[in-house]
Protein backbone atom coordinates (compact mmCIF):
# COMPACT_ATOMS: atom_id res chain seq x y z
CA UNK A 1 0.00 0.00 0.00
CA UNK A 2 1.36 3.70 -0.90
CA UNK A 3 1.75 5.26 2.56
CA UNK A 4 2.02 9.02 2.06
CA UNK A 5 2.92 10.13 6.01
CA UNK A 6 3.26 14.11 4.83
CA UNK A 7 -0.80 13.96 3.00
CA UNK A 8 -2.25 12.06 6.63
CA UNK A 9 -0.68 14.28 8.81
CA UNK A 10 -1.82 17.79 6.10
CA UNK A 11 -5.31 16.16 6.19
CA UNK A 12 -6.12 15.59 10.02
CA UNK A 13 -8.55 13.42 11.84
CA UNK A 14 -11.59 12.83 10.45
CA UNK A 15 -13.97 9.87 10.04
CA UNK A 16 -11.47 7.91 8.37
CA UNK A 17 -8.29 9.20 10.10
CA UNK A 18 -7.39 8.55 13.65
CA UNK A 19 -4.02 10.09 15.56
CA UNK A 20 -3.10 8.21 18.81
CA UNK A 21 0.02 8.62 21.01
CA UNK A 22 1.64 5.33 21.82
CA UNK A 23 5.42 5.71 22.72
CA UNK A 24 5.80 2.31 24.29
CA UNK A 25 2.69 0.57 24.15
CA UNK A 26 -0.18 0.08 22.54
CA UNK A 27 -3.12 2.48 23.56
CA UNK A 28 -5.95 1.69 25.37
CA UNK A 29 -8.34 3.47 23.31
CA UNK A 30 -6.96 1.86 20.13
CA UNK A 31 -9.72 -1.02 19.53
CA UNK A 32 -12.55 0.89 20.30
CA UNK A 33 -11.61 3.30 17.27
CA UNK A 34 -10.67 -0.08 15.33
CA UNK A 35 -13.99 -1.37 16.12
CA UNK A 36 -15.55 2.32 14.71
CA UNK A 37 -13.28 1.84 11.51
CA UNK A 38 -14.98 -1.57 10.94
CA UNK A 39 -18.33 -0.98 11.65
CA UNK A 40 -18.37 2.20 9.73
CA UNK A 41 -16.19 2.56 6.42
CA UNK A 42 -12.69 1.83 7.07
CA UNK A 43 -9.91 3.91 7.98
CA UNK A 44 -6.79 4.48 9.19
CA UNK A 45 -4.48 4.91 12.71
CA UNK A 46 -1.49 6.22 12.66
CA UNK A 47 0.61 5.59 15.86
CA UNK A 48 3.21 7.98 17.51
CA UNK A 49 1.27 10.85 16.14
CA UNK A 50 -0.37 13.38 18.54
CA UNK A 51 -4.03 14.70 17.43
CA UNK A 52 -2.47 18.12 17.36
CA UNK A 53 -0.10 16.42 14.30
CA UNK A 54 3.09 16.61 16.66
CA UNK A 55 5.12 13.69 15.56
CA UNK A 56 6.35 12.35 18.60
CA UNK A 57 7.14 8.67 17.23
CA UNK A 58 7.01 4.91 19.12
CA UNK A 59 9.65 3.74 20.54
CA UNK A 60 12.15 2.12 18.64
CA UNK A 61 12.82 -0.90 20.84
CA UNK A 62 9.22 -1.35 21.11
CA UNK A 63 8.11 -1.24 17.92
CA UNK A 64 8.08 -5.03 17.06
CA UNK A 65 6.46 -5.65 20.33
CA UNK A 66 3.76 -3.27 19.51
CA UNK A 67 3.16 -4.69 16.43
CA UNK A 68 2.63 -8.13 17.45
CA UNK A 69 0.57 -7.36 19.86
CA UNK A 70 -1.54 -5.67 17.76
CA UNK A 71 -1.92 -8.16 15.55
CA UNK A 72 -2.42 -10.98 18.31
CA UNK A 73 -5.11 -8.69 20.01
CA UNK A 74 -6.83 -8.22 16.48
CA UNK A 75 -7.72 -12.29 16.73
CA UNK A 76 -8.56 -12.30 20.10
CA UNK A 77 -12.38 -12.36 20.25
CA UNK A 78 -12.54 -11.53 23.99
CA UNK A 79 -10.87 -8.22 22.95
CA UNK A 80 -12.40 -8.10 19.17
CA UNK A 81 -15.04 -9.99 18.27
CA UNK A 82 -16.01 -11.01 15.57
CA UNK A 83 -12.21 -10.71 15.59
CA UNK A 84 -10.57 -9.32 12.04
CA UNK A 85 -6.71 -10.20 11.77
CA UNK A 86 -5.21 -7.16 11.29
CA UNK A 87 -1.47 -6.07 10.08
CA UNK A 88 0.14 -2.85 10.94
CA UNK A 89 3.49 -1.15 9.22
CA UNK A 90 6.42 0.92 10.58
CA UNK A 91 7.00 4.05 8.56
CA UNK A 92 9.65 6.20 9.20
CA UNK A 93 9.28 9.82 9.13
CA UNK A 94 10.98 12.85 10.15
CA UNK A 95 13.69 10.30 12.03
CA UNK A 96 10.96 8.69 13.96
CA UNK A 97 9.22 5.49 13.53
CA UNK A 98 5.21 5.65 13.60
CA UNK A 99 2.79 2.50 12.87
CA UNK A 100 0.53 2.74 10.50
CA UNK A 101 -2.62 0.35 10.66
CA UNK A 102 -4.85 0.16 7.85
CA UNK A 103 -8.25 -1.37 8.89
CA UNK A 104 -11.05 -2.01 5.87
CA UNK A 105 -14.99 -2.05 6.10
CA UNK A 106 -15.80 -5.16 7.54
CA UNK A 107 -19.27 -6.57 6.66
CA UNK A 108 -19.72 -7.85 10.25
CA UNK A 109 -20.87 -6.07 13.33
CA UNK A 110 -17.92 -5.50 15.30
CA UNK A 111 -17.84 -5.22 19.16
CA UNK A 112 -14.97 -4.35 21.05
CA UNK A 113 -14.75 -5.66 24.72
CA UNK A 114 -18.54 -6.43 24.63
CA UNK A 115 -19.44 -2.82 23.29
CA UNK A 116 -20.32 -2.13 20.11
CA UNK A 117 -19.06 1.31 18.67
CA UNK A 118 -19.50 3.46 15.40
CA UNK A 119 -17.46 6.49 14.02
CA UNK A 120 -17.97 9.80 13.11
CA UNK A 121 -16.32 12.97 11.95
CA UNK A 122 -16.13 13.34 15.70
CA UNK A 123 -14.26 10.19 16.87
CA UNK A 124 -15.76 7.42 18.05
CA UNK A 125 -19.09 6.70 19.84
CA UNK A 126 -20.94 3.47 21.36
CA UNK A 127 -23.62 2.10 20.27
CA UNK A 128 -25.74 2.22 23.46
CA UNK A 129 -29.87 0.81 22.25
CA UNK A 130 -31.02 -1.84 20.45
CA UNK A 131 -32.27 -0.11 17.77
CA UNK A 132 -29.06 1.69 16.83
CA UNK A 133 -27.36 -2.08 17.19
CA UNK A 134 -30.18 -3.08 15.05
CA UNK A 135 -29.84 -0.65 12.12
CA UNK A 136 -26.09 -1.07 11.92
CA UNK A 137 -26.60 -5.11 11.18
CA UNK A 138 -29.17 -3.90 8.92
CA UNK A 139 -26.96 -1.78 7.43
CA UNK A 140 -24.30 -4.46 7.31
CA UNK A 141 -26.69 -6.97 5.38
CA UNK A 142 -27.66 -4.47 3.19
CA UNK A 143 -24.11 -3.65 1.92
CA UNK A 144 -22.41 -7.19 2.03
CA UNK A 145 -23.97 -9.69 0.62
CA UNK A 146 -20.92 -12.36 1.22
CA UNK A 147 -22.50 -13.05 5.30
CA UNK A 148 -25.66 -14.28 3.68
CA UNK A 149 -26.06 -17.44 6.51
CA UNK A 150 -27.11 -20.71 4.73
CA UNK A 151 -28.12 -22.91 8.02
CA UNK A 152 -28.22 -25.83 5.68
CA UNK A 153 -24.97 -25.71 4.09
CA UNK A 154 -22.55 -28.50 5.93
CA UNK A 155 -19.13 -29.33 5.89
CA UNK A 156 -20.24 -32.37 3.77
CA UNK A 157 -20.93 -29.71 1.32
CA UNK A 158 -17.48 -28.88 0.73
CA UNK A 159 -15.29 -30.54 -1.63
CA UNK A 160 -12.97 -33.05 0.01
CA UNK A 161 -9.78 -31.68 1.48
CA UNK A 162 -9.88 -28.37 0.78
CA UNK A 163 -10.34 -26.62 3.97
CA UNK A 164 -6.98 -28.57 5.07
CA UNK A 165 -5.32 -27.60 1.77
CA UNK A 166 -6.81 -24.22 2.15
CA UNK A 167 -5.15 -24.31 5.86
CA UNK A 168 -1.48 -25.36 4.67
CA UNK A 169 -1.18 -23.15 2.22
CA UNK A 170 -1.53 -20.47 4.55
CA UNK A 171 0.19 -21.94 7.14
CA UNK A 172 3.60 -22.25 4.50
CA UNK A 173 2.67 -18.70 3.83
CA UNK A 174 2.51 -17.70 7.37
CA UNK A 175 4.38 -19.73 9.25
CA UNK A 176 3.38 -17.59 12.53
CA UNK A 177 -0.43 -17.24 11.40
CA UNK A 178 -2.91 -17.41 14.51
CA UNK A 179 -4.79 -19.12 12.81
CA UNK A 180 -2.73 -21.90 12.58
CA UNK A 181 -3.28 -23.65 16.32
CA UNK A 182 -6.90 -23.46 15.94
CA UNK A 183 -9.32 -26.10 15.47
CA UNK A 184 -11.32 -25.72 11.80
CA UNK A 185 -14.36 -24.50 14.23
CA UNK A 186 -12.74 -22.28 15.53
CA UNK A 187 -10.95 -21.21 12.19
CA UNK A 188 -14.74 -21.11 10.66
CA UNK A 189 -15.48 -18.43 13.73
CA UNK A 190 -12.13 -16.28 12.71
CA UNK A 191 -11.81 -16.07 9.53
CA UNK A 192 -15.64 -14.72 9.48
CA UNK A 193 -17.00 -18.07 7.40
CA UNK A 194 -19.51 -19.10 10.28
CA UNK A 195 -22.14 -16.70 11.55
CA UNK A 196 -25.14 -15.78 13.61
CA UNK A 197 -27.37 -13.36 12.10
CA UNK A 198 -28.59 -11.32 14.56
CA UNK A 199 -31.37 -9.70 12.55
CA UNK A 200 -33.20 -13.30 11.36
CA UNK A 201 -32.12 -15.27 14.21
CA UNK A 202 -30.36 -18.07 12.55
CA UNK A 203 -26.55 -19.17 12.26
CA UNK A 204 -24.58 -21.15 9.79
CA UNK A 205 -22.19 -20.96 7.40
CA UNK A 206 -21.54 -18.22 5.01
CA UNK A 207 -21.76 -17.40 1.36
CA UNK A 208 -18.40 -16.91 1.67
CA UNK A 209 -17.07 -20.19 3.06
CA UNK A 210 -19.30 -21.57 0.10
CA UNK A 211 -17.60 -19.68 -2.27
CA UNK A 212 -14.14 -20.89 -0.77
CA UNK A 213 -15.13 -24.21 -0.06
CA UNK A 214 -18.28 -25.71 -1.96
CA UNK A 215 -18.54 -28.45 -4.28
CA UNK A 216 -19.52 -27.26 -7.82
CA UNK A 217 -23.44 -28.19 -7.37
CA UNK A 218 -23.54 -27.13 -3.93
CA UNK A 219 -22.44 -23.76 -5.27
CA UNK A 220 -25.27 -23.92 -8.13
CA UNK A 221 -27.95 -24.98 -6.17
CA UNK A 222 -27.08 -21.40 -3.80
CA UNK A 223 -25.81 -19.57 -6.66
CA UNK A 224 -27.17 -21.00 -9.67
CA UNK A 225 -25.70 -18.06 -11.87
CA UNK A 226 -22.06 -18.07 -11.02
CA UNK A 227 -20.19 -18.66 -13.60
CA UNK A 228 -16.85 -17.24 -15.02
CA UNK A 229 -16.06 -17.45 -19.24
CA UNK A 230 -12.93 -17.29 -19.81
CA UNK A 231 -12.27 -17.02 -23.73
CA UNK A 232 -9.52 -16.60 -26.17
CA UNK A 233 -10.52 -14.25 -28.99
CA UNK A 234 -7.40 -13.31 -31.33
CA UNK A 235 -8.38 -14.89 -34.28
CA UNK A 236 -12.18 -16.01 -34.19
CA UNK A 237 -13.30 -12.91 -32.53
CA UNK A 238 -17.31 -13.83 -32.90
CA UNK A 239 -17.00 -16.72 -30.57
CA UNK A 240 -13.52 -17.87 -29.77
CA UNK A 241 -10.73 -19.75 -29.90
CA UNK A 242 -10.35 -21.27 -26.51
CA UNK A 243 -12.44 -21.24 -23.65
CA UNK A 244 -12.93 -22.51 -20.40
CA UNK A 245 -16.15 -22.11 -18.36
CA UNK A 246 -15.71 -22.24 -14.81
CA UNK A 247 -18.54 -23.17 -11.93
CA UNK A 248 -16.22 -24.13 -9.07
CA UNK A 249 -15.43 -22.63 -6.03
CA UNK A 250 -13.25 -19.97 -6.09
CA UNK A 251 -10.14 -21.48 -4.66
CA UNK A 252 -9.89 -23.63 -7.88
CA UNK A 253 -11.40 -20.93 -9.76
CA UNK A 254 -8.13 -18.84 -9.26
CA UNK A 255 -6.00 -21.69 -10.34
CA UNK A 256 -7.75 -22.22 -13.52
CA UNK A 257 -8.04 -18.60 -14.62
CA UNK A 258 -4.04 -18.81 -14.07
CA UNK A 259 -3.15 -21.49 -16.02
CA UNK A 260 -5.69 -19.91 -18.75
CA UNK A 261 -3.36 -16.99 -18.45
CA UNK A 262 -0.02 -18.92 -18.86
CA UNK A 263 -1.27 -21.08 -21.48
CA UNK A 264 -2.02 -18.10 -23.70
CA UNK A 265 0.24 -15.16 -22.66
CA UNK A 266 3.74 -15.38 -22.51
CA UNK A 267 6.26 -13.87 -20.21
CA UNK A 268 9.03 -11.71 -20.19
CA UNK A 269 12.04 -11.57 -19.00
CA UNK A 270 12.68 -8.53 -16.12
CA UNK A 271 15.01 -7.89 -13.65
CA UNK A 272 14.03 -6.27 -10.60
CA UNK A 273 17.03 -5.04 -8.73
CA UNK A 274 19.09 -8.30 -8.74
CA UNK A 275 15.88 -10.62 -8.61
CA UNK A 276 14.17 -11.71 -11.77
CA UNK A 277 9.85 -11.40 -11.30
CA UNK A 278 7.63 -12.77 -13.79
CA UNK A 279 5.73 -9.77 -14.96
CA UNK A 280 2.54 -11.42 -16.51
CA UNK A 281 1.89 -12.59 -12.60
CA UNK A 282 2.56 -9.54 -10.83
CA UNK A 283 -0.25 -8.20 -13.45
CA UNK A 284 -2.41 -11.19 -13.68
CA UNK A 285 -2.73 -12.62 -10.48
CA UNK A 286 -4.28 -9.02 -8.75
CA UNK A 287 -6.29 -9.18 -12.15
CA UNK A 288 -7.57 -12.58 -11.49
CA UNK A 289 -8.14 -12.45 -7.53
CA UNK A 290 -9.89 -8.49 -7.79
CA UNK A 291 -12.23 -10.40 -10.13
CA UNK A 292 -12.83 -13.31 -7.42
CA UNK A 293 -12.98 -11.46 -4.22
CA UNK A 294 -14.56 -8.18 -5.40
CA UNK A 295 -17.61 -9.53 -7.32
CA UNK A 296 -21.16 -9.03 -6.71
CA UNK A 297 -22.03 -12.36 -5.88
CA UNK A 298 -26.26 -11.72 -5.71
CA UNK A 299 -25.91 -10.25 -9.45
CA UNK A 300 -26.41 -12.53 -12.19
CA UNK A 301 -24.52 -11.30 -14.83
CA UNK A 302 -21.85 -14.02 -15.85
CA UNK A 303 -17.59 -12.81 -14.83
CA UNK A 304 -15.80 -12.52 -18.20
CA UNK A 305 -12.39 -12.96 -18.62
CA UNK A 306 -11.23 -12.29 -22.16
CA UNK A 307 -7.36 -12.17 -23.92
CA UNK A 308 -7.83 -10.40 -27.57
CA UNK A 309 -4.96 -9.47 -29.60
CA UNK A 310 -4.17 -6.20 -28.01
CA UNK A 311 -5.30 -6.39 -24.51
CA UNK A 312 -7.24 -8.14 -21.53
CA UNK A 313 -10.18 -7.59 -20.47
CA UNK A 314 -12.97 -8.29 -17.72
CA UNK A 315 -16.20 -7.47 -16.73
CA UNK A 316 -17.46 -7.92 -13.05
CA UNK A 317 -20.73 -7.74 -11.46
CA UNK A 318 -20.26 -4.66 -8.88
CA UNK A 319 -21.39 -2.84 -6.07
CA UNK A 320 -19.95 0.54 -6.65
CA UNK A 321 -18.56 2.16 -3.78
CA UNK A 322 -17.85 5.19 -6.54
CA UNK A 323 -18.32 5.83 -10.23
CA UNK A 324 -15.96 6.18 -12.69
CA UNK A 325 -12.45 5.30 -13.45
CA UNK A 326 -9.88 4.67 -10.69
CA UNK A 327 -5.81 5.86 -10.91
CA UNK A 328 -3.44 4.72 -8.62
CA UNK A 329 -2.72 8.13 -6.74
CA UNK A 330 -6.01 8.77 -6.10
CA UNK A 331 -7.42 5.40 -6.00
CA UNK A 332 -9.00 4.42 -2.06
CA UNK A 333 -9.37 0.74 -1.26
CA UNK A 334 -13.07 -0.62 -0.36
CA UNK A 335 -13.20 -4.01 -0.02
CA UNK A 336 -16.40 -5.44 -1.47
CA UNK A 337 -16.48 -9.31 0.23
CA UNK A 338 -14.12 -8.18 3.39
CA UNK A 339 -13.71 -11.68 4.73
CA UNK A 340 -13.31 -12.94 1.29
CA UNK A 341 -10.29 -10.36 0.29
CA UNK A 342 -9.04 -11.13 4.03
CA UNK A 343 -8.68 -14.88 3.10
CA UNK A 344 -7.04 -14.18 -0.12
CA UNK A 345 -4.65 -12.20 1.98
CA UNK A 346 -3.78 -14.17 4.03
CA UNK A 347 -3.34 -17.08 1.25
CA UNK A 348 -0.55 -15.35 -0.76
CA UNK A 349 -2.79 -14.92 -3.46
CA UNK A 350 -3.65 -11.04 -3.32
CA UNK A 351 -1.94 -8.35 -2.12
CA UNK A 352 -3.13 -5.69 0.96
CA UNK A 353 -5.98 -4.01 -0.25
CA UNK A 354 -5.11 -1.48 -2.56
CA UNK A 355 -1.87 -2.53 -3.69
CA UNK A 356 -3.03 -5.24 -6.78
CA UNK A 357 -4.19 -1.97 -8.53
CA UNK A 358 -1.28 -0.47 -8.03
CA UNK A 359 0.90 -3.20 -8.90
CA UNK A 360 -0.94 -3.48 -12.89
CA UNK A 361 -0.38 -0.10 -13.02
CA UNK A 362 3.19 0.02 -11.73
CA UNK A 363 4.09 -3.13 -13.97
CA UNK A 364 1.84 -2.69 -17.02
CA UNK A 365 4.81 -0.52 -19.08
CA UNK A 366 7.17 -2.79 -18.70
CA UNK A 367 5.05 -5.99 -19.82
CA UNK A 368 3.44 -4.70 -22.52
CA UNK A 369 4.85 -0.72 -23.83
CA UNK A 370 1.70 0.91 -21.82
CA UNK A 371 0.64 1.78 -19.18
CA UNK A 372 -2.95 2.48 -20.76
CA UNK A 373 -4.93 0.59 -18.16
CA UNK A 374 -8.40 0.48 -17.51
CA UNK A 375 -9.96 0.15 -13.88
CA UNK A 376 -13.97 1.95 -14.32
CA UNK A 377 -15.75 1.34 -11.52
CA UNK A 378 -19.85 0.91 -12.60
CA UNK A 379 -22.59 -1.21 -11.95
CA UNK A 380 -20.48 -3.61 -14.09
CA UNK A 381 -16.29 -3.39 -13.37
CA UNK A 382 -14.38 -3.01 -16.51
CA UNK A 383 -10.85 -3.77 -16.52
CA UNK A 384 -8.47 -3.43 -19.60
CA UNK A 385 -4.82 -4.56 -19.79
CA UNK A 386 -2.61 -3.89 -22.66
CA UNK A 387 -1.26 -6.18 -24.88
CA UNK A 388 1.50 -5.03 -27.19
CA UNK A 389 2.83 -6.48 -29.90
CA UNK A 390 6.42 -7.31 -27.95
CA UNK A 391 4.19 -8.99 -25.57
CA UNK A 392 2.16 -11.31 -28.12
CA UNK A 393 5.68 -12.67 -29.64
CA UNK A 394 8.74 -11.46 -27.92
CA UNK A 395 10.95 -12.91 -30.77
CA UNK A 396 12.84 -11.67 -33.42
CA UNK A 397 15.83 -12.52 -35.87
CA UNK A 398 18.27 -11.10 -32.97
CA UNK A 399 16.48 -11.19 -29.88
CA UNK A 400 14.98 -14.73 -28.27
CA UNK A 401 12.80 -14.32 -25.37
CA UNK A 402 11.87 -17.31 -23.04
CA UNK A 403 8.05 -17.97 -24.31
CA UNK A 404 6.72 -21.21 -22.19
CA UNK A 405 5.55 -24.24 -24.33
CA UNK A 406 1.98 -23.94 -24.10
CA UNK A 407 2.12 -20.47 -25.85
CA UNK A 408 4.35 -21.96 -29.12
CA UNK A 409 1.48 -24.95 -29.07
CA UNK A 410 -1.25 -22.23 -28.95
CA UNK A 411 0.25 -20.28 -31.96
CA UNK A 412 0.60 -23.61 -33.90
CA UNK A 413 -3.10 -23.79 -33.28
CA UNK A 414 -3.83 -20.52 -34.56
CA UNK A 415 -1.54 -21.18 -37.73
CA UNK A 416 -3.68 -24.34 -38.73
CA UNK A 417 -7.09 -22.41 -38.20
CA UNK A 418 -5.83 -19.62 -40.50
CA UNK A 419 -4.24 -21.92 -43.26
CA UNK A 420 -7.65 -23.68 -43.24
CA UNK A 421 -9.18 -21.06 -44.15
CA UNK A 422 -6.64 -19.62 -46.81
CA UNK A 423 -4.39 -22.23 -47.93
CA UNK A 424 -2.40 -19.68 -50.05
CA UNK A 425 -1.33 -17.45 -46.62
CA UNK A 426 2.54 -16.48 -47.08
CA UNK A 427 4.99 -16.18 -44.59
CA UNK A 428 4.15 -12.67 -44.48
CA UNK A 429 1.10 -12.55 -44.22
CA UNK A 430 0.65 -15.11 -41.19
CA UNK A 431 3.57 -13.01 -39.62
CA UNK A 432 1.02 -9.88 -39.81
CA UNK A 433 -2.13 -11.28 -39.02
CA UNK A 434 -0.46 -13.08 -35.70
CA UNK A 435 1.84 -10.59 -34.98
CA UNK A 436 4.67 -12.23 -35.11
CA UNK A 437 8.40 -12.15 -36.11
CA UNK A 438 8.99 -13.75 -39.52
CA UNK A 439 11.18 -15.78 -38.04
CA UNK A 440 9.22 -17.07 -35.60
CA UNK A 441 6.74 -17.74 -38.76
CA UNK A 442 9.82 -20.14 -40.51
CA UNK A 443 10.33 -21.62 -37.23
CA UNK A 444 6.39 -22.71 -36.29
CA UNK A 445 6.02 -23.85 -39.92
CA UNK A 446 9.04 -26.30 -39.60
CA UNK A 447 7.28 -27.83 -37.01
CA UNK A 448 4.13 -28.64 -38.18
CA UNK A 449 6.24 -30.27 -40.55
CA UNK A 450 7.89 -32.26 -38.84
CA UNK A 451 4.41 -33.17 -37.15
CA UNK A 452 3.08 -33.99 -40.14
CA UNK A 453 0.51 -31.82 -40.24
CA UNK A 454 0.88 -29.76 -42.97
CA UNK A 455 2.62 -29.74 -46.58
CA UNK A 456 3.63 -27.88 -49.11
CA UNK A 457 1.74 -28.32 -52.75
CA UNK A 458 3.66 -26.21 -55.36
CA UNK A 459 6.03 -23.60 -55.51
CA UNK A 460 6.81 -21.04 -52.73
CA UNK A 461 4.60 -18.66 -55.02
CA UNK A 462 1.31 -19.72 -56.53
CA UNK A 463 1.24 -23.35 -54.16
CA UNK A 464 -0.55 -23.73 -51.10
CA UNK A 465 -0.39 -25.47 -47.82
CA UNK A 466 -2.05 -28.80 -47.59
CA UNK A 467 -3.51 -29.50 -43.72
CA UNK A 468 -3.12 -33.42 -42.36
CA UNK A 469 -6.34 -33.92 -40.43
Amino acid sequence: MNINIPQLIKQGEGVSLEFKRAKSKLPESLFETICAFLNRNGGIVILGVTDDKTIEGVNVVEADSMIKNLANLSNNPQKLFPSFLLESTVVDYQGKLLIHVFVPASSQVHRCNGKVFDRSADGDFELKTDDQIKNLYTRKNLLYSENTVYPFLFETDFVPGIVERVRKIIKINRANHPWNDLSNEEFYRTAGLYRKDFVNGIEGFTMTALLLFGKDESIQSAIPHYKIDALLRKIDLDRYDDRENIRCNVIDAYDKLMNFVEKHLPDKFYMEGDQRISLRDKIFREIVANMLIHREYTNALPTSFIIFKDMVETKNANRPHLYGQLFPDTFEPFPKNPHLAQLFTQLGRSEELGTGLRNVFKYSKAYSGSDKVIFLEEDIFIVKVPLMNDVTENVTENVTENVTENVTENRLNQILILLRRNPTLSFEELSGQLNVARMTIYRDIEKLKNKNQIRRIGPDKGGHWEIKE
